[in-house]
Formats: structure tokens, sequence, C-alpha cells
């Protein structure tokens, strides 16, 4: 942290000199930017590196640095409104149009302004990342022979049985797909599984993502509601007679927003209605690697459960490591594997070779197990503590559900309350909440927000959101 403030102080001072110098003109050489400075070389060559991606300098190796030429005159803006007509033209022949509100998940992945608590973020702060472990495997695996050559289509053998072993059942590796994060595994396998127009059954409510990939697909997401205990089967049942839909996405486990796990009960429910309907189950098991301390033994992936095909499984090491070690994993059984291969293929040829040698480098290490230990404890602590500070601040907010993994509550706020007005007082009091209205399909049964404990530095920022939440309630109630 202390480099970074450095880097960006000497670039501060370096951009306010640039100017004395003409186009084409030589700046001072790093050595003398060091010694009048009293920074290290790292933080000169930073800095400079800054610049030069503002356009203000230009790096020549072996002869220094030099300020840039002024940029070209602006090209004029050109008249896109003609976009208009043709893509409103372009929905009135389509069942369902393409048009995708991205709200929902930029929520969760713009960056919020400096000084404000992220209790909006879907990913690991980075005091919960395995930074160190992550860097080491990334050094190991660019070493490794071929390691930046390209990979088996499918992905490296040893990493789809990595994540075979991982899924557990009759899965074999044969039976994978190695795919660069679960949004991008999700977005193959509604597109291999249901065409323009076809009703896609999601759990109500559900995360904005995937109904963001349904409606990009041109696909009809149709909610069916779900409660502590997972997907309501009578419920699901009912929406496959009434749609005729071959689809249903699901999150069996630490489910987004709700935290439900499916129960016992229910699981072969579940498979069953979706046989009888000759329907797909796409499980979206993104938060195993997630569960918290005091959760107990965890149920196995319905993948494992199931012999006839129905369940296309997603998984990804993402929400575990970081946002940026996008790798994941499609698992399928039948003729619907060589669908999905075929899709994975055009979309995105592959997941870069490096990538899938770090991934197998970093999870056969001693430090991945300590790392999954460790944020397991973490979590809990956290999850208690954001819990407990609710309570005594807003006990007005209910918690239907107190999960044993993942990174989120699911906070239902007082009747009558303006949600998206209580997410712009929460910023204007320094915290960001995710609104609950875009985790919906239909109409919601009552106002919510999603308010996540994994995204900030500790428990002290916790408390501290908290109380800046106290503040924005108090501002919308008036």
């Amino acid at each position: 942290m202390q480099e970074s403030s450095s880097v960006g102080e000497l670039a501060k001072r370096l951009r306010s000199e640039v100017d004395r110098y003409s186009p084409g003109e030589k700046l001072p050489s790093s050595r003398s930017l060091v010694e009048r400075f009293r920074v290290s070389p790292v933080t000169v060559s930073r800095a400079l590196a800054q610049l030069a991606a503002e356009g203000l300098v230009v790096t020549r190796p072996g002869s220094g640095v030099f300020r840039a030429e002024p940029p070209a005159p602006a090209v004029p803006t050109g008249d896109t409104s003609w976009q208009e007509v043709s893509l409103s033209a372009d929905a009135t022949a389509e069942s369902a149009p393409r048009a995708v509100d991205a709200s929902g998940v930029l929520a969760t992945l713009a960056a919020p302004p400096p000084g404000v608590i992220e209790f909006n973020g879907g990913y690991l702060d980075a005091s919960l990342q395995p930074e160190r472990a992550m860097a080491a495997a990334l050094a190991r695996a660019g070493r490794r022979p071929g390691a930046w050559g390209r990979p088996p289509l499918d992905g490296l053998p040893e990493l789809r049985e990595w994540f075979a072993r991982g899924i557990g059942g009759a899965v074999t590796a044969a039976e994978v797909l190695i795919t660069a994060g679960g949004q991008s595994a999700l977005t193959t396998a509604l597109r291999a599984l249901a065409p323009p127009g076809a009703p896609v059954l999601v759990e109500s409510p559900t995360y904005p993502g995937m109904l963001a990939i349904a409606r990009a697909a041109g696909v009809r997401p149709v909610p069916v509601p779900v409660d502590t205990d997972g997907v309501r089967p009578q419920l699901l049942a009912a929406a496959f007679r009434a749609t005729g839909a071959r689809v249903f996405v699901c999150q069996p486990l630490f489910q987004n927003p709700t935290g439900a796990v499916l129960s016992a009960e229910r699981r072969p429910e579940v498979l069953r209605i979706a046989r009888e309907a000759g329907a797909f189950v796409v499980e979206d098991d993104f938060v195993r690697r997630l569960v918290h301390e005091d959760a107990g033994p965890l149920p196995p992936p319905l993948c494992a459960d199931d012999n006839d095909g129905v369940v296309v499984h997603v998984c990804s090491l993402t929400k575990a490591t970081s946002p940026s070690f996008r790798v994941s994993a499609l698992a399928a059984r039948g003729p619907v594997l060589e669908r999905l291969r075929a899709i994975q293929v055009v979309d995105h040829f592959f997941v870069p070779r490096p990538l899938q040698e770090a991934a197998l480098e970093l999870v056969g290490s001693p430090a991945w197990p300590r790392h999954l230990r460790s944020v397991a404890g973490e979590l809990r602590v956290r999850r208690d503590a954001m819990a407990a500070a609710l309570r005594l601040n807003l006990p007005e907010l209910a918690m239907p559900h107190i999960p044993a993994g993942g990174y989120l509550l699911w906070v239902r706020l007082p009747d009558g309350t303006d949600e998206a007005a209580l997410a712009s007082a929460a910023l204007r009091a320094g915290v960001a909440v995710a609104p609950g209205r875009p985790y919906y399909a239909a109409e919601p049964p009552a106002a919510y927000v999603r308010l996540s404990f994994a995204a900030v530095a500790g428990v002290g920022e916790i408390g501290e959101g908290v109380r800046r939440l106290r503040a924005a309630c108090d501002e919308v109630r008036g």
C-alpha cells in the first residue's frame, strides 16, 4: 500500500513538470529521479509507466524517457442514432427481446468510490485472497514445459480430473470441460440447452447475472420461488407443466442471494420432476469452497446423485481465490456434452494454458487447504459480526436465514421501504449495498437488500458500514 501511494505521488509530481519539456525532449534519467525524490527505482519505473499509459511520455529502451508528441485532433463524433431503429426492428421479430439490463451485475462488479464501504461486492476482499500462493503458482506454472503453448480444447487432463474428483459420483474427467469462469460456463450452458424465445425456469430470487444471461440469449426467465430449504418442488412441477420449459437453473448450495441450501428431502424430488419433464437442471455450485467453519458436512452436488444426464454442473475456483482467477468447469453426461463443447470452442477457443497450469499448481500446493481453512474461519467471524451489528443497530430489518456458507446476508426491509432510495442514501452515507429488485425475474414480494461481508477489509469495517446504513435508513424514513 505504501509503495502504491508513493507511485501515485511521484506520478502526480512528474505530471505537473512534463509541460516544461518540448515534445520529443528527453526527461531526466531514472537515476536522477531516484536521487531527487528519494524513492526506489521500482517507484520511478512505475510512475513513468503510468505517465506513458496516459500518453504524456514515451519510453525508448536504451535511450530514456521523452515527452510525447501532442495528441492528434479529436475525430468528430459520428451519428449512431440509426442503431436505435435497427435494434428496435430486430426486437419486434423476437419472442423474447435481447435487451439486457446489466445494472444488477454492475452493482456487484463496479468498485465503489474511495472511502465507501463495499457491502455490495461479490468477491473476497484482497485480505482474504491467497495472493501469495496465487503469485507463486503462476510463477511456477510459467516455467512448466509447454506452459505457453496451445492447451487441449477441453482443458488440461489433470485439471479436468481434479474437478471431476471434487464433483464426485460417477463423473469422470472425460465429462468435464474447463471454462473461463462461472459466468462463461452458465452462458455456454444456456445457449446449448434453450433456443431463443424458450422459457427457462430460474429460482426466485436469483443471481442477476443469470437473468442477464437469459435475456441476452433471448430466452424468457420464469421465476420459481425458494424458501430456506431451497426451491419448492410443487411450484417447480407446476412451472414445468405451465410453460413446457426444458431447463431449470438453480444454486442448491448457499443460494445467491438467500443463502438457502436445498434440503435432503427436496434433492431427489427436483431431479425426478426435471426428469419427468424431459428437462435439464443447470446446477451452479458457485460457493462450495466458501463454506463457513461451523457448517458441518456439506451435501454433495446434485450432479453426483444423477445417473441419467439430467444435471449440467457448473463449478469455479474464482469465488474462493480472486475475481481475476477465472477458471471453472462444466460437467455433463450424454449427447449434450458435445453441444456444450462445440459452443465453448466457438465462443472462447480455450482457457489460456498458463492460467490452467497455475490452477493446477495452486490446488496441488499445501497452501490451498490452509487457505480454505483460513477463509472458512474468517467468513464465520464476519457473518456473525454483521448479523450482530444488524440486530443491534437495525432491529427493524429481518434476516430470514443466516447461512453457513457463502459471503452474504439477504435482508428484508420494513414494508413500504423504497429500496432504491435506501441504496442511494446508503451510498451518500458511505456504504454501498445491492438493492433486491434486480434479483427477481418478476414482481418481488417485498423490499430487500443484499449485504456482503466478504468484500470488506475486516470486522471493523463491517461495524462502521452498519452504522452508516443506520444513518441511511433514518434519512429515508425522514
